[in-house]
């Protein structure tokens, strides 16, 4: 069973950095787009920041600048470091995958979520 579990979470004072850390595990054939959401108390969950396999990235606009990123292929591991926290990145912050299985089809998949807690 393909699943994607999500570390790094936690509280941190504005200006901080926390990095975020998805690994998938499971049968595997490949993983295309990665990503990171999330989602703040009474929202709706929002994009930050994706990454294809060749490492194309795309950030939200409130993030550009201060938010990397990246991946490791051969781990199936998605990273996100996020410095110069501010209070309104507080959210749970989920984990995305387009997953390939080795039998059957590619589904998105999303992992159970990090709490990122920023105070001033």
């Amino acid at each position: 069973q393909v699943q994607l579990v999500e570390s790094g979470g936690g509280l941190v004072q504005a200006a901080g950095s926390l990095r975020l850390s998805c690994a998938a595990s499971g049968r595997i054939r490949s993983i295309n787009t990665m990503g990171w959401y999330r989602q703040a108390p009474g929202k709706q969950r929002e994009l930050v920041a994706t990454i294809t396999s060749g490492g194309y990235t795309n950030y939200a606009d409130s993030v550009k600048g201060r938010f990397t990123i990246s991946r490791d292929n051969a781990k199936n591991t998605v990273y996100l470091q996020m410095n110069s926290l501010k209070p309104e990145d507080t959210g749970v912050y989920y984990c995305n995958a387009n997953i390939v299985p080795e039998m059957g089809y590619m589904l998105p998949r999303w992992g159970q979520g990090t709490q990122v807690t920023v105070s001033s």
